[in-house]
């Protein structure tokens, strides 16, 4: 870990493939947002480079900046099937930031190895020199890793509502 990259694990007793399923779905990332910033999300599961859908947020849970509602577009960057997902965000501000979310899924005995990663290595230096990274911090990406625990547990084959 750098200092302009956050990571976190955490198993998930599940397969990769359940796991990926939440992580390809934009409501899925609705789902286990931890930031309180993603109300919806419009647009299907992806399932390549390239794919989008646009997430509808509230800056308004960070209580850092007034931007109130917005909209940003999420573009897939990296998609391996049940093994990693990556994404940058592109919105209305400019220059576009150029930041980096992404999970890594490994199988291991007890079910998934989920790492979680937030980078801003290669951000537009007009935002690296305005000091605001991290935005998200190392706790809420541990939170968000909880939520989708939780997320897959609820929406395995047989489980309880």
């Amino acid at each position: 870990m750098t200092s302009e990259r956050l990571e976190v694990q955490r198993t998930i007793a599940a397969d990769p493939a359940a796991i990926f399923r939440v992580l390809s779905d934009p409501q899925g990332h609705v789902a286990i947002d931890s930031s309180g910033m993603l109300m919806d999300a419009t647009g299907g599961p992806v399932s390549a480079i390239g794919d989008t859908f646009v997430v509808h947020m509230d800056r308004e849970s960070l209580n850092d900046y007034p931007m109130g509602r917005y909209d940003v577009t999420v573009t897939i960057t990296e998609f391996v099937p049940d093994r990693e997902i990556a994404w940058t965000i592109l919105g209305q501000i400019r220059p576009q930031i150029g930041h980096v979310y992404g999970y890594q899924l490994e199988p291991v005995e007890e079910g998934t190895l989920v790492t979680s990663y937030y980078d801003w290595s290669a951000i537009d230096p007009v935002w690296r020199d305005a000091g605001i990274f991290p935005v998200i911090s190392e706790g809420a990406l541990r939170a968000t890793l909880g939520i989708l625990d939780r997320t897959v547990a609820r929406s395995a084959p047989g489980a309880s509502a």
